[in-house]
This record gives structure tokens, C-alpha cells and sequence, in this order.
């Protein structure tokens, strides 16, 4: 112990000491501004505000184009294809559903897992377009229908 301090007490009152003596010493001016060694001065044009110059403007200055023609000449992307709706959404009734499934006696709960989750990959609603959300969403409700009706026939062990 120094002092009546410990050891470590005592490297954090210096440590403090010095944090104190460099923020005195680097203390820039409230005029300054940290990491810029002049102030910083603009060139403004006799007559021209610097308000009404465009920050894009030297770069079609220096292109020697027109900004506006640059603008209007731009091209203008093509309206996507409208989406075309796959065939197995097109089957929503429950024996078309159960069909797709093909669930039998012998299925156990691992493997109508196994089903429900291949059947979700190919027809779950957020997979598919805007258009054709409702029918994905009536083919998920019929296939998870079926499935839990077999899971609550399976014998429990």
C-alpha cells in the first residue's frame, strides 16, 4: 500500500491525473473543429448565392451534358411479367389435397411430420405471389387438417 492506498487505487489516481492533463492540453477552440487543421472557406462565384448552386451540378458540368436531357433520357425499366400461377395451386379441393399427401395406415408421426413439413416448403402462402395467396393458404389449412386427423387415429404408445 502507498500512502494508505493500495496499489491499484493508486494507478487509477494517476491514470486520472493524466487523463486530466491531456484534455487540458488538447482542448481545441469552440471556433475549430476537431481534426481539420485550417477553417474551412468557400469560394462563392460574384453574384451566385451559394444556396442556389446544386451539389450534383459540376458533375454534369464536367460531362458537358445537359442534366435535364440526362434525366429525360434515362430509361425506363419494363413492368415485370404478371406471375403465372403454378398447377398444383390449382387443386384445392380435400381429395386432390389427400391425394398429394398420400397418407396411409402405415404412417407414423415421424413421417406425417416429414409430409407436413415438404408440403409447407412447396405450397406455404409466403412462398408464392401476391395473386395466388389463397389458394396456397386453402391447400395448407386442408393438408394440416388431414395430417392432424391422422395424427389423433395414430395408436398411442
Amino acid at each position: 500500500m502507498l500512502f494508505g492506498q493500495s496499489v491499484f487505487q493508486s494507478v487509477l489516481e494517476r491514470l486520472k491525473a493524466e487523463d486530466e492533463t491531456d484534455e487540458d492540453a488538447e482542448a481545441p477552440a469552440a471556433h475549430r473543429v476537431s481534426g481539420l487543421a485550417t477553417g474551412l472557406a468557400f469560394d462563392v462565384m460574384e453574384g451566385v448565392s451559394a444556396a442556389s448552386q446544386r451539389v450534383g451540378q459540376a458533375y454534369f458540368e464536367n460531362l458537358e451534358l445537359d442534366p435535364a436531357a440526362a434525366i429525360a433520357e434515362e430509361p425506363t425499366a419494363a413492368p415485370p411479367p404478371e406471375p403465372v400461377m403454378p398447377d398444383h395451386l390449382a387443386r384445392t379441393t380435400p381429395q386432390e389435397v389427400a391425394a398429394e399427401l398420400s397418407i396411409s395406415a402405415a404412417d407414423t408421426p415421424l413421417t406425417l411430420r416429414e409430409k407436413r413439413r415438404a408440403f409447407a416448403k412447396a405450397n406455404h402462402p409466403d412462398g408464392v405471389a401476391e395473386l395466388f395467396r389463397d389458394n396456397a393458404n386453402r391447400r395448407m389449412m386442408i393438408a394440416n387438417l388431414l395430417i392432424d386427423e391422422a395424427m389423433r387415429r395414430l395408436p398411442h404408445s
